[in-house]
This record gives C-alpha cells, sequence and structure tokens, in this order.
C-alpha cells in the first residue's frame, strides 16, 4: 500500500493542467532507531513545550509563531497572516522552464518525490507532460510549497510517472572557495597519474545500488543481538590512518594489491546470502525459544533410546 500523499494539487504547464499527488520517494523506516531512557528507571524520555521563564508547559493552542528582531524581543505571526500570504504554488506546480540535466549542480539537490495523477481524470493530460519532457530530454523546473514554504522542484520521467527532487536556493550553498581557497597547488607527474588511472580502471562497474551495504546498519543489528542473547561485548579494533611517505610507491602497491584480489575473486566464491527485506527480518528470535525446544526434543530422544536399551 503507497504512503500517504505529501502534498496533492495541480501541475501545469501553460494551459495543459492535471491533478496530482506527490509522495515521498525515499524512507529511513527499516533503519535501526533508538528511545532516550532515564538510566535510572529504564523509563522512556518524554519532551515537553515549557514558558522559557516560568518553567510552565504551555499547550500548544497557545503557541504562536515569532521572529526574534533582537535578544529577547520578538514579531508574533499568526497561522491566520502566514495563509493570506499563500502562493499560487501552494496549490499548483507551474513549470517554468526545462533545462538540461547536466546543468544542475548535485549541491542543490536536497531530496527526490514521486508524482503521479491523482484520481481518474487528468491521466491524459499527465502524459502529454511527462512525454514532453521526456522527449526534449529536458528536466523541467517548478516551484512547490510543502510545510509552508516554497520549494523548486526539477521533474523529470520515470516510468509511468515523474520524479520530483526538491532544490535548494542559491543562498543556502555555501561557497566552495572559503573551504579549497587553502589547498595546494601540487605538479602531478604522468607516472602518478597512469598509475592512478589504472587503479580507476580496475575498479570501473556500473552504479547497482542492489551492491551497497550499511556496513554501520548491519554493525547495530549485531550489538542488539549480541544484548538480547547476554553476550559480553567487546569492543572492535579501530582503524588507524596512515600517512604516506612515498606516493608513488603506494600507488604501485596499490595497483598489486588489486590485481591479488582479482585472483582471488576468481576462485569459486561462496553463495552469497539472500538480503533481508529489512532490519526487523535480521533481528535474532526471542531468545530460548527455539534453544529450549532442541533441548527438549534431545532429552525425549537419549530417553527414548534408554529404555530400549533396558
Amino acid at each position: 500500500m503507497a504512503p500517504r500523499a505529501n502534498w496533492k494539487g495541480f501541475l501545469r504547464l501553460s494551459l495543459v493542467t492535471c491533478p496530482v499527488a506527490l509522495y515521498p520517494a525515499t524512507s529511513e523506516s527499516e533503519k535501526i532507531s533508538f528511545n532516550q531512557l532515564n538510566r535510572q528507571t529504564g523509563h522512556r524520555i518524554r519532551y515537553v513545550k515549557v514558558d522559557a521563564d516560568t518553567g510552565d508547559e504551555v499547550p500548544n493552542e497557545d503557541i504562536v509563531k515569532g521572529y526574534e528582531l533582537e535578544k529577547g524581543h520578538y514579531i508574533e505571526v499568526s497561522k491566520e497572516e502566514l495563509e493570506e500570504i499563500a502562493l499560487e504554488s501552494t496549490r499548483t506546480i507551474e513549470i517554468d522552464e526545462f533545462v538540461d540535466k547536466a546543468d544542475i549542480d548535485p549541491r542543490y539537490l536536497i531530496r527526490p518525490y514521486y508524482l503521479r495523477p491523482d484520481g481518474k481524470v487528468g491521466h491524459d493530460a499527465f502524459a502529454v507532460i511527462r512525454e514532453t519532457i521526456r522527449e526534449m530530454n529536458k528536466v523541467a523546473i517548478g516551484r512547490i510549497v510543502l510545510t509552508n514554504r516554497e520549494h523548486i522542484i526539477a521533474l523529470e520521467p520515470m516510468d509511468k510517472g515523474l520524479v520530483g527532487t526538491l532544490l535548494r536556493y542559491p543562498y543556502e550553498v555555501r561557497s566552495e572557495q572559503e573551504y579549497f581557497e587553502e589547498i595546494q597547488d601540487v605538479k602531478i607527474t604522468k607516472d602518478m597519474l597512469d598509475l592512478a588511472r589504472h587503479i580507476v580502471e580496475q575498479k570501473a562497474g556500473t552504479f547497482a545500488p542492489e551492491k551497497f551495504e550499511d556496513h554501520y546498519e548491519t554493525a547495530l543489528i549485531d550489538l542488539i543481538n549480541q544484548k538480547r542473547a547476554g553476550k559480553t561485548i567487546r569492543p572492535n579494533d579501530r582503524p588507524k590512518g596512515e600517512n604516506v611517505v612515498d606516493l608513488m610507491e603506494a600507488l604501485r602497491r596499490s595497483v598489486g594489491q588489486k590485481a591479488s584480489q582479482t585472483v582471488a575473486a576468481a576462485k569459486p566464491a561462496k553463495k552469497p546470502k539472500k538480503a533481508a527485506a529489512g532490519q526487523k527480518e535480521m533481528l535474532m528470535p526471542i531468545a530460548g525459544k527455539k534453544t529450549a525446544g532442541k533441548e527438549a526434543s534431545a532429552k525425549k530422544q537419549a530417553s527414548g533410546r534408554q529404555r530400549k536399551s533396558a
């Protein structure tokens, strides 16, 4: 079952309009998450909204937004006042222009959404907009209001629908100069580049997300399973960083190391374990249930053998 839509409204290209719904394209619900507990009681910690001066808890209906002009001095803005400045993009994604995908700086990308027709009407208009973008091999740029903020959204076809990626505004992207200006200008020899290029060619592959493994998530699951089983937790050795003294020697060793790995990889590999559907399937069952069953079965078989020999 598809999740609830984050937004519903209309997609418009000039006079062509259709009702659409926007859905999150990513999810982190399968990741291990923790609650904060009181170490003394084991109870969960609950956060409450309190008045900073009186310390009294404040109910939601008495909470308003405020912009701080100076320390301790605010201008209050009500929900009704915010609704009065609602933009057209609150209900409509207006396509403003078409650009080449290569022109979009990756620093401006925020998060992806799926866009599809909403209801039984408007599929024809949606298909016209989608196939126009596909045929032109462009990305459509529009505007949308999410969480009371207007965002720029880049639309491109995917199968029968559209993928919309929210983009940052220029003032949200920091200049690279303040980080890169102190990087030294160095001269790289052709031999170094040749060796580095050889390493890259040996590691060349295709983008296949199914090969990615979240090692930290796996370590968290292993930690939880060990604690549930009552095992003693022993810290792993931390990786040590090494300073490169001879860059040329490091490149040569890298090439040789990759060659030996290639030979090892040519040997028949063990059949990989089937990837779990999610973290819950990887967590161990309640400790003791299966073990107790096996022990009972073993005792029963041993008892039967004793009676038979008697």
